[in-house]
Formats: C-alpha cells, structure tokens, sequence
C-alpha cells in the first residue's frame, strides 16, 4: 500500500468511527427521551417541598466593618514584613 491509499484508509476509518459514535449518541439520546416519559406517566405529579431561605438576624454594623478592615490591615502588614526579602 502506497502513502496516499493507508491516509484513505485512515480517514474512512475516521469517518466509520465518528459516524457510529453519532448514532450511538442519537440512539441514547432518544431512549432517555423515551425513558423520562414513560416515567412521568406513571409516577405522581408530588409538588418539590419549598425550604425557607434563613435571614440573618441582624446587618453588620459599622463597627464590624471597621473591625474587618483593622484586622485585614494587620494581616497585609504582617505578609508583607514576612515576606518582602529585598
């Protein structure tokens, strides 16, 4: 076989295999098509149950935030001395 009739070869195999793939594909496709309806026409119509969302009990106050951006400061300063080697 010469160069030219193995890369024919090469791509009829690629096509035959991309090809069964797809039709697999398809076939899987269609089947849990098939499966969800034929579980929806037997199984009830059971409404989801509703789960409250939690609120929180109170904002975050100004002070917190002041709390926060103290400790995210000292948090820089403290990498920062750690970690600049210059």
């Amino acid at each position: 076989m010469t160069n030219g009739e193995l890369m024919l070869e090469g791509v009829n195999l690629m096509i035959a295999g991309m090809g069964f793939v797809m039709v697999f594909l398809l076939l899987l496709v269609y089947a849990v098509q098939l499966m969800s309806r034929i579980i929806a026409r037997f199984t009830p119509d059971i409404p989801l149950p509703v789960i409250p969302i939690p609120q929180p009990e109170q904002p975050l106050s100004s002070t917190d935030d002041a709390l926060t951006k103290v400790a995210i400061a000292a948090a820089l300063h403290h990498h920062r001395r750690t970690h600049d080697k210059k």
